[in-house]
């Protein structure tokens, strides 16, 4: 499951988490990085600056976890998660860290009118490209339509 703090991302990381819950399963979480080449060449990054920002990165979507686990209770509190910073586009990260999974959850970032309808690039490329089943969470929102006594809470897939 990828991370990379957006509402999206974290909508889809409740969902895993969830999902891990109902499946008995273990969770691993991927944020990605640019590859270093890029950074280095492009803004003259040293490797310990680098090595910091994965750090970081990592840091942040395990605080992430840590506030969905905290709100989530008990039963996401028992779901083994690990948490992975890797370099690359989030596309290829995500499929590569997959490839030993049992299922990939991403996110889905809508934009709105027609356009909404459309999965991002990097839904696109695991659902196109994964070797396992890949499952796009779409975010809550509030409905701004009147009430036509139909229950959508918790549709999120």
């Amino acid at each position: 499951m990828g991370v990379d703090g957006s509402d999206g991302s974290r909508t889809a990381l409740e969902f895993a988490l969830e999902e891990a819950v109902r499946r008995g399963a273990a969770v691993r979480v991927v944020s990605a990085l640019p590859e270093a080449g890029y950074w280095a060449t492009s803004y003259g990054l040293s490797p310990e600056l680098l090595n910091e920002l994965s750090a970081e990165v990592e840091k942040t979507a395990r605080d992430m976890v840590d506030a969905v686990v905290r709100e989530g209770g008990d039963a996401l509190a028992d779901v083994p998660v690990e948490v992975r910073g890797r370099g690359g586009t989030p596309a290829q990260v995500l499929l590569s860290q997959s490839s030993d999974a049992d299922l990939l959850v991403v996110g889905h970032r809508g934009r709105g009118g027609f356009r909404s309808a459309l999965l991002g690039s990097v839904s696109l490329q695991c659902v196109l490209h994964a070797s396992v089943p890949v499952t796009v969470v779409r975010p809550l929102r509030e409905s701004t339509a009147p009430d036509d006594g139909r229950d959508t809470a918790g549709a999120r897939v």
